[in-house]
């Protein structure tokens, strides 16, 4: 049985047993056809996952991976805002006429900071302390910038990430502010894994744990009957994670850097609406 499909459906059953529905109140978010999108919620879960042990990936229905590890790629990687540098359509519901997100997501990455050590962004800096100040407790990205959040076609869910080293062992904290469990939940879990993946093997360390800290974990509406197929079926053995050994840049991996053996996923066929 996958560990990450018998978090996901624990994680789903205490939100649709024991969560707080939020139709009293007028929501921001809304479906295609205008209605209001409401949500049940828990609030301050919190998930681990060894990476070590097992690559954390649903198999009670597919994440597509390649395209997961190509928004990974576009935030972190590119630094970019605008949805022309994406394969995926993913953010085509939040972009101007131009593409653009504003300044969200991988602009705020970009952005240059001055340190002693010279100017560098968010994403060298983690790379420059795992390299050379690894016993540091302050090897962190924040994306909230609250200067420019109204700037921002969407203000960022996923938004902070700690680094810490323990030994030859690179763990990580994903901090989130907002998590739809269908249709973002294990997406946002297998892009932060690769990133852990990815850091160490450029840094020389070893993966460790990938702790996820969501602050309102929720389920929509029109999403229960979706989520209560997927409660229903029997997890599926996780597939085994690889990695091109030799790529030792951060900058220099693709998606085709990364592959996965035995991926065998339950069949999925509905569609997950969005609420925007």
């Amino acid at each position: 049985m996958s560990y990450a499909d018998r978090v996901f459906q624990e994680n789903c059953r205490e939100i649709l047993t024991r969560g707080v529905w939020d139709t009293d109140q007028n929501v921001r978010p809304h479906w295609d056809d205008g209605a209001p999108a409401h949500t049940v919620k828990r609030f301050g879960i919190v998930n681990r996952y060894n990476l070590q042990e097992e690559f954390p990936i649903l198999t009670i229905r597919r994440t597509y991976f390649k395209t997961c590890i190509d928004e990974l790629l576009w935030i972190w990687q590119q630094k970019s805002n605008n949805i022309h540098d994406l394969r995926g359509h993913i953010w085509d519901s939040w972009a101007d006429e131009t593409g653009s997100i504003g300044k969200a997501y991988g602009y705020q990455l970009a952005v240059k900071h001055h340190y002693p050590e010279g100017d560098m962004d968010q994403v060298d800096r983690v790379l420059y302390d795992l390299k050379h100040n690894p016993a540091s407790r302050r090897i962190l990205t924040n994306i909230y910038n609250f200067q420019d959040l109204h700037e921002m076609a969407l203000y960022p869910c996923a938004y902070s990430m700690t680094f810490n080293v323990s030994g030859n062992t690179l763990n990580a904290i994903l901090n989130q502010r907002s998590q739809d469990m269908l249709a973002a939940n294990n997406w946002n879990v297998v892009q932060y894994s690769v990133l852990v993946h990815m850091m160490a093997q450029a840094s020389g360390l070893v993966p460790g744990e990938l702790v996820h800290v969501i602050a309102d974990a929720h389920i929509y509406d029109r999403h229960v009957p979706i989520v209560e197929k997927l409660l229903a079926l029997e997890p599926r053995p996780a597939p085994k994670f690889v990695m091109d050994k030799s790529v030792t840049d951060f900058y220099a991996f693709t998606r085709d850097s990364f592959s996965l053996e035995g991926y065998d996923p339950h069949p999925f066929e509905d569609k997950i609406p969005v609420a925007i």
